[in-house]
This record gives C-alpha cells, structure tokens and sequence, in this order.
C-alpha cells in the first residue's frame, strides 16, 4: 500500500468543487480522491480551478449561511 503524505496548502480539490456549499462528507470524499490522483497535473489543474473560482465568486457560502455548518465529527 501506497503512503502519501499531503502539506496543507491554500486550496484543494474539495475547495475547487464546492467548497463550502459542500457537506463535509462530501470534502473528505474529495480530499481521498485527490489522495489517490495526486499528480503535477492535478495540483495545475487545482491552480487553475482555483483562480476560476475566486474570479466568479462561486460557492463562498452555503445557502442561508455566512459560510457553512461547522465540523461535530457526524456531518
């Protein structure tokens, strides 16, 4: 089995699909597969989806919230 090691960094591929208008079993499904695909080309393509993001100002928050439910462990 394959270790990896993942650096916090200031975006992510859970961040580039939803971001807080995500559940966070949903984030944690991203953040696995980012995992298992982590590549030069993914963490590019990371970049770029970024950047795209933050110029529309897609998925700041999520509906009727300022940003999104906090963490409890169950959610």
């Amino acid at each position: 089995m394959r270790r990896h090691e993942v650096r916090p960094g200031i975006s992510g591929w859970a961040q580039c699909h939803g971001r807080n208008n995500i559940s966070w079993a949903k984030k944690f499904e991203y953040d696995v597969w980012y995992v298992d695909h982590c590549s030069l080309k993914v963490d590019l393509l990371t970049i770029w989806l970024t950047i795209k993001k933050v110029l529309k100002r897609e998925d700041i928050s999520k509906d009727g919230m300022v940003s999104m439910e906090p963490f409890n462990g169950n959610n």
